[in-house]
């Protein structure tokens, strides 16, 4: 069944913002020295950058061949720069042609405009797990953060499902969406999908650096339980958001099972991965937590 593999555990770094002034300074300062390097030397040295840690270092040397460099860059590490783009490339892609294609069969009452409109949902999640992780916490970006293989095979079983029954209902059953493929519920699919992926993509950007796609097991030093913003109306807003965005695109595409199938899967996994989440943030925060979770909802019906 599809599940978002995040975490929603509301704290975050006390010191981001110092944090963020110190690299913009190391990069100034960086600048700097590229250009002094490039001033002083005499005759064709190669200035690249050593990374390590987060400081950049400019190194002048000779041969480029010896140029350092993180090899999880390389195409089989977890910074693969070529399955970046390649991910990038393929997400703008099918949101592109779907954005063009779905409204023309719409249009021409050819109902595989569904199967477009699934497409380019998707395809517009996947780019922004990466960017918002990439834009909010980039130490934590890398080529999994698109979630499009690394989501577990419930995950991509579910959504082969839901495309399916797009295309048999389509080609076969012509009649099976009636109820639910109409204007009406379409545009209720679309501004719940809106709603959803808004919400997830701001609770991202809100927790920042200490936002995970696996639950952390562990409180880190400096971390603070963060209660504001959208925060502030849903405890687990990245999880809340999810939700309404799955069961948004079946609204949106006409599917009577995988709506069915989504919400009691989704509905299951949500339970027990809050209820053990929010076990490990009692213990990082206390009565802290507790009173915070009295007062503020999840937004996940029953949960």
């Amino acid at each position: 069944m599809a599940r978002p593999s995040s975490s929603s555990s509301a704290s975050r770094p006390s010191e981001a913002t110092t944090i963020r002034a110190t690299s913009r300074e190391a990069l100034i300062n960086a600048s700097a020295a590229v250009r002094t390097a490039k001033l002083a030397s005499e005759d064709d040295d190669t200035v690249s950058f050593a990374f390590d840690k987060g400081d950049i270092t400019p190194v002048t040397h000779t041969n480029a061949s010896k140029t350092p460099f993180d090899p999880e860059l390389l195409p089989s590490g977890q910074l693969s720069l070529s399955l970046i783009s390649l991910q990038g490339f393929w997400t703008g892609f099918a949101l592109a042609a779907s954005l063009i294609i779905a409204p023309q069969l719409a249009y021409s009452s050819n109902g595989l405009w569904r199967f477009f409109a699934f497409l380019g949902s998707l395809s517009l999640f996947h780019f922004l797990e990466f960017w918002t992780t990439a834009r909010f916490n980039t130490p934590a970006a890398q080529a999994s953060s698109y979630l499009i293989y690394s989501n577990g095979t419930a995950y991509n079983v579910a959504h082969t499902c839901a495309a399916l029954e797009i295309l048999l209902s389509n080609w076969f059953f012509p009649g099976w969406q009636a109820w639910l493929s109409g204007p009406i519920m379409a545009t209720i699919g679309l501004l719940v999908v809106i709603t959803g992926q808004a919400v997830r993509s701001t609770a991202m950007a809100t927790a920042g650096t200490n936002f995970n796609h696996i639950p952390q097991q562990a409180r880190k030093e400096g971390h603070q339980l963060v209660t504001e913003g959208i925060y502030g109306v849903s405890r687990h807003p990245s999880y809340f958001g999810f939700f309404w965005w799955a069961l948004g695109t079946q609204l949106l595409v006409g599917n009577e099972l995988c709506l069915v199938a989504y919400a009691l899967v989704l509905w299951k996994f949500f339970s027990d991965r809050i209820r053990g989440e929010e076990k490990k943030l009692v213990e990082f925060y206390g009565q802290e937590y507790e009173s915070y979770r009295a007062r503020v909802p999840t937004g996940i019906p029953f949960i």
